[in-house]
């Protein structure tokens, strides 16, 4: 029996001139649509600095009040936007691929409600008084990791990874999380509740440098990973079966791709806290816009997501100027309101 190559289930043809330069216009448009987002984001604020002068103020340190701004206060911000907004999206791509569901994200599983709960614990137990700044991320991150384990093993049926039970596994363990945070909370001390609340909201101001540095290693090491199984996915698209078919590793691909998900996920969240939308929009609509082969597909979501956060974020600390709205609040107003839109624009079912 011959065995197809995996990229011949992409529903777009490389091999021509045409395919290649489509494929470049779009991640070039991409990529200066997010140079753009970054440098309105670094010139608005309680400072506004002029586009123009960014790029001179970076090169001579000059002024030094601008300079400190920029570089100590909204370029670490930014990259953060970045690295979380690529991260989501790109885990809510994988996802939706695994399950060949288009409604599935990362906060669906019961990730972030893992990290949130681990997050809510530390905070009621107060453990950053005696840990550290470092007790609420490392909460976070061990909420989500004991989630993904717990999936895991509950999927698990003779050394196969069964994906409905897996879905749904991870469904019930979301609301089982929900109803935990809620006692938590109602558990909790009056003075505890504003820094729970606020969290599982989202927010990207965070002070310290070298979790920043993880989130942006975790983000691109997340898409450098997810882009060997790019025809994996695109057999994937297919069903399970026909992809082993077609000489996939079924069990191994999803089982790497959904460590890779889980991770991203859970790093996000235990930096940034609770921003949803942003797994479920963004491949929603690269996927209408670019089609459905993941070579285009990965990159390009990837960016968006990187796009979309930065620029909510920046729309989240200036339209209350000198107050700041929580991150999750403007992605989920935008992203709600536009996903009503385009389902209402949408005439037949997705296919992935």
């Amino acid at each position: 029996m011959k065995v197809l190559h995996p990229a011949k289930v992409s529903s777009f043809n490389m091999t021509n001139t045409t395919g290649h330069i489509r494929w470049m216009t779009i991640l070039l448009l991409l990529l200066a649509g997010l140079v753009l987002t970054v440098l309105f984001s670094l010139s608005l604020g309680i400072e506004n600095i002029s586009v123009w002068q960014i790029p001179k103020i970076f090169l001579h340190q000059q002024p030094v009040m601008d300079y400190q701004i920029l570089s100590k206060l909204k370029l670490p911000r930014i990259i953060l936007a970045i690295s979380v907004g690529g991260a989501l999206s790109l885990s809510g791509l994988i996802l939706q691929g695994i399950y060949r569901n288009p409604l599935v994200e990362p906060y669906t599983l019961g990730i972030s409600g893992g990290a949130a709960l681990g997050v809510c614990l530390a905070l009621m137990l107060r453990l950053q008084a005696s840990v550290g700044s470092v007790a609420i991320p490392f909460a976070g991150f061990a909420g989500a990791f004991l989630i993904i384990l717990i999936i895991y093993l509950f999927s698990l049926r003779k050394g196969n990874v069964q994906i409905t039970s897996m879905l749904l596994t991870g469904v019930m363990i979301s609301f089982i999380t929900s109803s935990l945070l809620m006692l938590i909370m109602a558990l909790s001390r009056i003075e505890d509740l504003h820094g729970i609340v606020f969290w599982t909201m989202g927010s990207l101001d965070e002070p310290s440098p070298w979790l920043i540095t993880i989130a942006a290693v975790t983000s691109v090491g997340g898409l450098l990973i997810t882009s060997l199984f790019v025809h994996s996915l695109n057999a994937l698209r297919l069903g399970k079966e026909p992809a082993r078919h077609l000489g996939i590793n079924t069990n191994r691909t999803i089982r790497v791709l959904f460590i890779v998900a889980s991770l991203l996920t859970g790093v996000s969240v235990a930096v940034a806290g609770v921003i949803g939308f942003v797994g479920l929009l963004v491949p929603h609509i690269m996927r209408r816009l670019t089609g459905s082969d993941y070579r285009l597909l990965l990159p390009a979501s990837f960016i968006a997501g990187a796009i979309y956060l930065t620029a909510s974020d920046t729309i989240a600390r200036t339209i209350i100027q000198p107050n700041e709205l929580p991150v999750g609040v403007i992605t989920g107003l935008l992203g709600g309101s536009l996903f009503l839109w385009l389902q209402q624009k949408e005439n037949k079912g997705w296919k992935i």
